[in-house]
């Protein structure tokens, strides 16, 4: 039986997005050697979007309150790329690792399959 699953962020500069991840957005961890960091993940969604173009994966992470939360990462020194939008299916943002890799972020405005 499947029991979890294991997302994989590819960057130009892992240690940086490590660090990130470990000391920005202090998520707890395990180093499975050698400084090989896994993060634990907030509970976490899958959806299977249409599309005509290559087929690529993006992560979102969700929050609760998206203006705290940019105020909040920005006063770490997070960099913001995208000013907060309004979509049908929530309020998005979007961030730059330090590897160069985008985030998005956002607060759902649609039924959340978390607490399932």
């Amino acid at each position: 039986m499947i029991n979890g699953a294991h997302l994989i962020v590819y960057s130009r500069d892992a240690e940086a997005d490590r660090a990130f991840f470990r000391d920005v957005l202090e998520y707890p961890h395990v180093d499975a050697g050698h400084g090989w960091l896994i993060f634990k993940l907030p509970p976490a969604e899958v959806a299977v979007h249409p599309t005509d173009g290559p087929e690529t994966q993006e992560l979102f992470l969700m929050c609760d309150d998206v203006e705290a939360t940019v105020s909040n990462l920005t006063a770490k020194g997070v960099q913001f790329t995208q000013a907060i939008t309004d979509e049908r299916w929530g309020r998005l943002t979007r961030f730059r690792l330090p590897g160069g890799s985008e985030v998005g972020m956002y607060q759902p405005r649609h039924e959340r399959a978390t607490g399932l």
